[in-house]
């Protein structure tokens, strides 16, 4: 959706940008656990509104609840199908929290359930009012988001974070069995100890634990050892007992001690850390936020390098070709891989971030792998394909092929690594084949076959979405998972450097078909039917944000990706509005993507509408058990914020409930406020190359609520990015305190909050 403007700009107040978050703490219990509270008494309780609005099951979920003459005593009552009741925090007469707890279960089939939401009190006054609450059923809807192999090749683990699952699939025989895992297992990696014994690790983004299991006894229960809540990465040096732990909430990578779980070093890095390779000492870190990849000692995690894509790099094939000297930074590093042979990194992406040009070309995804030299600490060159969205990445460094998986074309590219790395006009030819991975027969379409393969379209296999790739010991078979279709494909690569790579066989690692109507929307936001090299997922990477590109259209300037996670409460979209629902968008941002070859059908149209729309704000991790915000927050920077007295400064000196108010703090959360487009005097474009870009002022206060996890923030990308010469650079990593640190005294009464007043806000800010 190349540009939902969910929070997409500079806010009206005292504080920033848009939002929403990922991790937190599990906990929360059913009112049925809950001992009698004494009759309420007094005025009568008014429910006026709940936020999130949207909110899911994967975990346990925080709620605040807004209302008038709140006391102690009071529960939350959800209506059917949840019917139960939930203990509410009460702080003051208008502020209390609850917390939606893990073990909310709905039909299989039913993707979302919309809840009356009251006030329930076991005696006394009977409270007023009523909300809406829509619960997304992502606990039933699978989805494979990584894959290791086994060290001797025969048994794949394959995780699905929002059923809490991690299959074993055992190659030779298909057979597959579950593993125990804790809340959201995000990352895997296999290794052999110094003893030969093998292991698979997992980590988690709702769980602070790393489970270890023997493979030689996986029917016993795993190792727990204590690791960080929001895992995206993890990477083992089974030599020496180390765990590498890269984790969003804090945005940090962890080195932990296998042995006994001791964390031997914590090093901050860029925001969204996810890819992590290992090469001569050196731990390479790929922000997904930044389009930066920084080079970590393994040995004690201190910083000694970053590598970008800077002005003049090479850039071999695709539409950006001609655009090196306008580069202005990277795109999200989707996977790293590390060659020993050649001391290179390899990296999917879409390509180095093109900026403003004469030739006022806006489109710079160019999928494609980049070659990194980390001694040199630089992106030698990037191979584009043009079309798709490279994914996974597996190499065979003894046979020198990369293979790389293109989850939004359905295709597993086969590449010459000697080619890739020795020039541009070697480059040029470096993929030696693409496999389409058609997928199983009776596997729903997104449209007629007819419709496919031709006028320069994707074909049917577009439907399998390769997402991660192992090989065999032995680099003979190449395994391929398959994100939409639950399978694992079996490819035959022994041929493979003569393009004679071929599929043997797809083993199902799951056969429900749940919620089939999602599942096509969700094979529509990662799809590049018409080839272009967009889908919603270049832009919106797994619904969250991707940096910031040059581009929109009308005024054409630098802007920061928005998220899409939580946009469905907060129409219009745009700068300025030019759609005003996600269907809207769906159907014009969807026909844009593909140059209109073709244009969305009706059917596709909902199927995508369903699955943005039931992309929920993630839980918040500055709140405590009972879901109500922490009595003191640890500020990114090391200060301390204390959230209540952030939230009076909020709704009193600060100035900002005036643009912000609750629930979703943003005037859009209202049809009768929403669409209002104020200056407020932060910055209105990145200073690069200006003369190049429209400066118009004028912006909507976006969503605060998942503040937190949001980098950069304003419309311009301001708070977060920095020029340096001729190219972006990571000026602060915590682009709340940037938002205010640049607020002036338009931007409500920021800029005459004390230092000390102004860590109260942003713990206030980090709860929301």
């Amino acid at each position: 959706m190349g540009g939902i403007r969910n929070g997409v700009v500079l806010c009206a107040l005292a504080l920033v940008l848009c939002a929403t978050g990922f991790f937190m703490l599990r906990g929360g219990t059913p009112a049925s656990g809950v001992s009698s509270a004494p009759p309420v008494v007094g005025p009568r309780p008014r429910l006026v509104s709940v936020g999130p609005k949207l909110t899911s099951n994967q975990t346990s979920q925080p709620l605040a609840v807004y209302g008038e003459n709140l006391v102690p005593g009071l529960k939350l009552a959800l209506g059917a199908p949840l019917s139960r009741q939930l203990p509410l925090s009460v702080v003051d007469a208008r502020h209390a929290y609850a917390r939606l707890p893990a073990d909310v279960a709905l039909d299989a089939d039913l993707p979302q359930a919309v809840v009356d939401v009251t006030l329930a009190v076991d005696a006394g006054l009977t409270p007023e009012g009523s909300a809406r609450l829509t619960v997304v059923n992502d606990a039933a809807f699978a989805d494979l988001a990584a894959m290791v192999s086994s060290p001797d090749g025969r048994t794949l683990f394959i995780a699905s974070p929002p059923t809490d699952t991690v299959y074993a699939l055992d190659v030779a025989q298909g057979g597959v069995v579950s593993l125990a895992t804790g809340d959201g297992p995000s990352a895997l990696a296999t290794w052999k100890d110094a003893a030969g014994r093998a292991w698979l690790g997992v980590a988690h983004r709702f769980a602070p634990e790393l489970r270890l299991y023997a493979l030689d006894a996986l029917d016993q229960p795993p190792r727990l050892l204590p690791a960080p809540e929001g895992a995206e990465g993890l990477e083992v040096d089974g030599a020496r007992g180390v765990a590498f732990v890269a984790e969003h909430i804090r945005d940090t990578v962890r080195a932990l001690g296998l042995d006994d779980g001791r964390e031997r070093w914590a090093t901050p890095v860029d925001p969204n850390p996810r890819a992590l390779a290992r090469l001569q000492g050196l731990l390479s870190v790929g922000s997904l936020q930044t389009g930066q990849v920084l080079l970590l000692r393994e040995e004690d995690g201190a910083e000694v390098g970053t590598v970008v894509p800077r002005p003049g790099v090479s850039i071999v094939g695709g539409n950006t070709e001609p655009f090196r000297a306008q580069v202005m930074g990277g795109k999200a590093p989707r996977a790293l891989v590390a060659s020993a042979r050649w001391a290179r990194i390899f990296m999917a992406s879409l390509g180095p971030n093109v900026g403003p040009n004469a030739q006022r070309m806006e489109v710079s995804a160019n999928s494609g792998v980049a070659v990194l030299d980390p001694a040199r600490r630089q992106l030698v060159r990037h191979r584009g394909f043009g079309a798709g969205i490279t994914e996974g990445l597996a190499l065979d460094d003894a046979a020198g092929l990369l293979y790389a998986a293109d989850v939004a074309l359905g295709r597993v590219r086969v590449l010459d690594v000697k080619a890739l790395v020795t020039g541009d006009e070697a480059a040029r030819g470096a993929v030696l084949q693409e496999l389409a991975i058609a997928p199983p027969d009776g596997t729903p379409r997104i449209r007629p076959a007819s419709d496919l393969a031709t006028k320069g379209r994707a074909g049917d296999e577009l439907h399998s979405g390769p997402r991660s790739l192992a090989l065999s010991p032995d680099g003979r078979t190449l395994y391929v998972l398959n994100r939409f279709t639950h399978t694992v494909a079996v490819v035959d690569v022994s041929e493979a450097r003569k393009g004679g790579a071929r599929v043997l066989r797809q083993l199902p690692v799951g056969t429900s078909r749940a919620q089939a109507r999602r599942r096509l929307g969700q094979v529509l936001y990662y799809a590049d039917l018409g080839r272009t090299g967009m889908s919603c997922d270049a832009c919106h990477l797994e619904g969250h944000t991707g940096g910031v590109f040059y581009e929109k259209t009308r005024p054409m300037r630098v802007y920061r990706s928005t998220t899409a996670l939580g946009s469905r409460d907060t129409p219009p979209y745009f700068t300025p509005a030019s759609t005003h629902s996600i269907a809207e968008t769906v159907r014009t941002v969807g026909g844009r993507n593909r140059f209109h070859n073709p244009n969305p059908t009706e059917e596709e149209v909902e199927a995508l509408t369903l699955f943005t729309s039931l992309m929920s704000t993630p839980p918040n991790p500055y709140r405590d058990a009972a879901g109500a915000p922490r009595t003191e927050v640890a500020l990114p920077d090391g200060h301390l914020g204390h959230p209540a007295r952030g939230r009076e400064l909020f709704e009193g000196k600060g100035g900002c409930v005036a643009c912000h108010p609750a629930p979703l703090y943003t005037l859009d959360e209202s049809p009768e406020t929403r669409g209002q487009y104020l200056d407020v005097g932060t910055p209105v474009a990145l200073p690069l190359r200006l003369e190049m870009q429209d400066l118009v002022a004028g912006a909507a206060p976006p969503s605060l609520v998942g503040a937190w996890d949001i980098w950069p923030m304003l419309t311009s990308g301001a708070a977060g990015y920095a020029v340096e010469g001729d190219h972006l650079t990571v000026g602060s990593r915590f682009a709340l305190r940037a938002v205010l640190d640049m607020s002036g005294p338009r931007h409500g009464n920021a800029s005459a909050l004390t230092p000390e007043e102004r860590d109260d806000l942003l713990g206030f800010l980090l709860t929301l």
